[in-house]
Order: structure tokens, then C-alpha cells, then sequence
């Protein structure tokens, strides 16, 4: 794929929640702000598997990933989207997430070839800020 700038469309983002975590109302509360700041947003619903996500990644044709997980499962979830983002050369979708991630866990997740984890607290507008520079600038 080729380096892009500036977009001439809106950030196309899917959020998903991944595994057997049930709660989703930040989810919702960010897909909702990234559609008030402009962004086109395909949100999965609950209990989706990796696959299922970077499946449903391509063919929306994204430009951003965001995982939200709750249930500690962080550390199976993000390197299987990595493997099958890697296999599937996505390599100009950006890979963000947040919720309940131990500190030495978001490091890890980092150094994999996650591009961003959010904390609980983080703001909606520090989010879409984030999403925004990475996509427009390309990483």
C-alpha cells in the first residue's frame, strides 16, 4: 500500500469486542464519539473472535482497528489480530485498543505492533485526536 496524507474521505474505524467480555458501553461511547468527529464506524457487536475481526476489517476496508477488552484476555487477543493483520499484509491499518490492560501487559502489546493502548479514563477527544494524526499521517 502506498504512504498517504491527509485523507479526501472520512477514517473508517472498526470497533470490536473480542472474546467472551460481555460489557460494552465503552465501546459504544467511542464508536459514537469517532462518528461525531467525522469517522465512518462499523462497530462488530459482542463476542467477536479474531477472525472474525480482521475478516471484517478488510472487507470494510478500515483504517483503523479499535479492541476494547475488558475480560483479561489481552494477551491472546492482540498477538492473534497481529498474526492474522501480518497475514493478511494489512500493514497500513492502525491497531488501537483499550480497557482493563496491566501496565507491563501494554508495554508488551507495544512492542508486538500495537499502535495505541488506551487506560480507562482516557478522554473521548484524546482518542479521536490519536486516530486522526496516526491515519492522516500514516502511522
Amino acid at each position: 500500500m502506498t504512504s498517504r496524507k491527509v485523507l479526501d474521505r472520512p477514517i473508517r474505524v472498526l470497533i470490536a469486542k473480542v472474546g467472551l467480555d460481555g460489557h460494552d458501553r465503552g465501546a459504544k461511547i467511542i464508536a459514537t464519539a469517532l462518528r461525531d468527529a467525522g469517522m465512518e464506524v462499523i462497530y462488530t457487536g459482542l463476542r467477536q473472535t479474531p477472525e472474525m475481526v480482521v475478516n471484517a476489517a478488510l472487507q470494510e476496508d478500515v483504517d483503523a482497528i479499535g479492541i476494547s477488552i475488558l475480560s483479561g484476555a489481552h494477551m491472546t487477543v492482540f498477538p492473534k489480530i497481529i498474526a492474522l493483520m501480518k497475514e493478511k499484509e494489512m500493514t497500513d491499518v492502525l491497531l488501537t485498543g483499550g480497557g482493563i490492560i496491566p501496565e507491563e501487559d501494554m508495554e508488551q502489546l507495544l512492542a508486538m505492533g500495537v499502535n495505541q493502548l488506551f487506560h480507562p479514563g482516557t478522554t473521548t477527544t484524546d482518542i479521536v485526536d490519536f486516530i486522526k494524526s496516526k491515519v492522516n499521517n500514516h502511522f
